[in-house]
């Protein structure tokens, strides 16, 4: 017999009110270290296990939904539960709070690097995370191939990436495009080499009754209606032309400012994979095209980035700031600021597409669901960016054991850095952060004894 107790702990809690989900949202953007996955976990136990505000079934659900999309997956799924219980401010207030307490102290630390980044202290820390972001980057590619890469059709789509990449030097959106019309075809001849099987473990029974149950009917504002849905697309490409064609008018067609929102844009709508994914195409973007920063200091805002809680597709605030610096967009006595509103720009376009793809596609989420028409394009997508994230790490792989060019001496410290930090990673599943800290600490230490 149950307990009255028992009975009780069954039962939904109170419905958060809006202040009381709004300190949490915050609380979240804090806290948010160890990536998606760990970001996720949080968020698991404390919306699902301790606070009761959605069931493991529907969390699982907005999960799935936030999988597939571009974007980085933790901060849509805390805009889709913030949207879910409180409409879209709700939506709004829970996915802004996420990022931004990462982009202040993203700022603030771009600016020290900026300005102080030339002290033998700060070098000698860089020297030391430099090769652990080499180990990183290979981690990571080895953690979404493991899930990614099923048969030997997605193995040939990766390492057709790989060196589409690596030799053709091919642009990152065609890599995607060729990637995403393979899966369509797929779907139709081989369907079984793009069918992925969820490995997402769930309890077997869950703490009680939630706000948000597994019969809570759908919100009335989350039910599909075909003219609010063609209404909210209309609205979103206002928003989106109205912030860009303001920066048109007050800087110019040419402007670095104009530039960004747009090149950020389209880096938004091909993070399939996360934030590692997309790297390349702002590496080949804003290093080769546009020169914002160099390929050392992409490296280094990834080791910046990898520090601060939040997304790490937060990097491109850091890639913002230093263009908006290096650039002098308004005047050399006005760097600091510069560098601000350029990191505001990039955060800006990056993040809009995710709160839209919520407001928008929730309601379809039902209705694409289990579809391989939909589901094998991004399956294909994933086993490309594998190979596009490899490549990634050979290029950093490149500037930190040949500092100074190929030709040129290679640096063994750092080659032997690298290969503790993967043992770290790979062997003793070492945390990402507490890696980036030991690796900083050595660096500073190596140069200071030098």
């Amino acid at each position: 017999m149950p307990t009255p107790e028992g009975q009780h702990d069954l039962e939904p809690p109170p419905k958060p009110s809006l202040l009381e989900a709004t300190l949490y949202w915050l609380k979240l953007g804090f806290i948010s270290f160890g990536g998606p996955a760990g970001q996720i976990a949080i968020m698991h136990q404390d919306l699902v296990d301790k606070k009761r505000w959605i069931s493991e079934k529907r969390f699982l659900h907005a999960l799935n939904y936030c999988m597939v999309l571009p974007g980085p997956e933790a901060q849509q799924l805390a805009t889709y539960i913030g949207w879910l219980m409180h409409r879209t401010l709700g939506g709004i207030i829970a996915g802004t709070l996420f990022v931004l307490p990462s982009l202040a102290i993203l700022i603030l630390l771009t600016w020290l690097y900026l300005a102080y980044g030339h002290l033998p202290q700060i070098e000698g820390v860089l020297y030391g995370i430099k090769p652990a972001v080499v180990a990183i980057v290979v981690f990571a590619a080895y953690r979404i191939g493991s899930r990614a890469l099923k048969n030997g059709v997605l193995w040939a789509i990766s390492a057709g990436a790989f060196l589409g990449i690596a030799l053709f030097n091919l642009p990152f959106p065609l890599i995607i495009l060729i990637a995403a019309t393979l899966g369509l075809m797929g779907s139709r001849w081989l369907p079984g080499k793009f069918t992925i099987q969820n490995k997402a473990h769930t309890q077997a029974h869950g703490p009680g009754k939630a706000v948000i149950d597994d019969q809570t009917p759908t919100p009335a504002h989350a039910v599909f209606n075909l003219s609010k849905f063609i209404l909210l697309i209309v609205i979103a490409l206002g928003i989106w032309a109205g912030a860009l064609g303001l920066l048109v008018l007050q800087y110019g067609l040419d402007s670095v400012l104009v530039k960004m929102g747009w090149f950020f844009t389209k880096a938004a709508l091909l993070t399939f994979g996360g934030a590692y994914a997309v790297l390349p195409y702002v590496y080949q973007g804003a290093v080769q095209t546009y020169e914002w920063l160099t390929p050392v200091q992409m490296i280094d805002g990834l080791a910046l980035g990898e520090t601060t809680p939040g997304p790490l597709i937060m990097v491109v605030a850091f890639v913002g700031f230093v263009g908006g610096w290096s650039q002098t967009i308004f005047g050399s006595e006005h760097l600091l600021l510069g560098g601000v509103v350029a990191a505001c720009v990039t955060t800006f376009f990056t993040f809009l597409p995710s709160f839209l793809f919520i407001f928008i596609g929730g309601p379809l989420v039902e209705s694409t669901q289990g579809d391989l028409r939909f589901t094998a394009p991004l399956t294909a997508i994933t086993a490309a960016v594998v190979g596009v994230i490899l490549n990634l790490a050979v290029f950093f792989a490149y500037h930190v054991f040949w500092p100074n060019g190929i030709s040129a001496a290679i640096d063994p410290v750092s080659i032997a850095a690298a290969v503790i930090s993967a043992l770290l990673l790979f062997r003793w599943k070492f945390g990402i952060v507490p890696l980036i800290l030991l690796s900083g600490v050595f660096g500073l230490a190596y140069r200071m004894l030098l």
